[in-house]
């Protein structure tokens, strides 16, 4: 197992504090976000790392190093034109090879636990990855999940509108006090993810989506297996967040 850390963006929503430095080295108790990140997945046992790096990729790149430091091999690859999350993870594809890998987003602060719950998820079928999610999200600003009743993908709703979650109440697939799975943005896959990937077409938003991959992957009739997170899940999205996270109102 090898990982991907994607961490290109600006993080526009951070304002000046991301005129510097990429969000994910913005700091939590003296700490680049990026660094929990990386220290929860070594201690998964996952010692080969690759960050996706784009706005000043050196603050990343000078950070980590080659990761002797942390006893790891570290890689990075630039993502020149920051043109979606569909495209990013093919810069590790030769780091990847034949391995299957956990793609994380350098922004997601989950419990270190998540990280081997989600290498047994992976292990315990034919999976052709892993898929987290939480409850209690906005799923207008992600994805919306549904799953069978293996708690395997069947469909996936990126960014619904109110009128598409009318018509997914009125269809059947949103249930009343059924739990709603919002996309948490951390994920096993097998090399094949790089053949969807690879067919992507720009979404609406003019951009090439992770989630339109994974839909592809479903209809495709490949299983992935979902996970919750247990425990507190955490998107860094804007400066209220991190000033929450500092001041110790998120547990992580």
């Amino acid at each position: 197992m090898k990982a991907v850390i994607l961490a290109a963006g600006k993080g526009t929503r951070m304002r000046e504090l991301t005129n510097e430095l990429p969000k994910p080295m913005l700091r939590h108790q003296g700490k680049p976000i990026l660094e929990y990140i990386v220290a929860g997945i070594l201690a998964a046992g996952v010692r080969d790392i690759f960050i996706v790096t784009g706005w000043h990729a050196e603050a990343v790149e000078n950070h980590f190093g080659d990761g002797s430091k942390w006893n790891a091999r570290i890689a990075f690859g630039r993502q020149v034109v920051q043109d979606g999350t569909g495209k990013a993870p093919e810069l590790a594809k030769a780091f990847i090879g034949d391995s299957p890998f956990l793609l994380t987003y350098g922004d997601i602060l989950v419990p270190p636990e998540t990280y081997p719950q989600m290498l047994r998820r992976f292990g315990e079928g034919n999976f052709a990855g892993v898929i987290t999610v939480t409850r209690g999200e906005d799923v207008t600003k992600g994805g919306l999940n549904f799953f069978d009743e293996q708690f395997c993908l069947k469909r996936l709703v990126e960014k619904p509108s109110a009128e598409q979650l009318e018509q997914l109440r009125r269809d059947g697939w949103l249930k009343p006090n059924a739990p709603v799975w919002y996309n948490a943005g951390i994920y096993i896959f097998r090399p094949s993810l790089f053949d969807f990937t690879a067919m992507l077409q720009k979404s609406p938003r003019g951009e090439y989506e992770l989630t339109d991959a994974i839909s592809a992957i479903v209809a495709g009739g490949q299983k992935l297996a979902g996970l919750e997170i247990q425990g507190r899940w955490v998107d860094v999205r804007d400066p209220e967040t991190l000033a929450k996270l500092e001041r110790g109102n998120i547990e992580h």
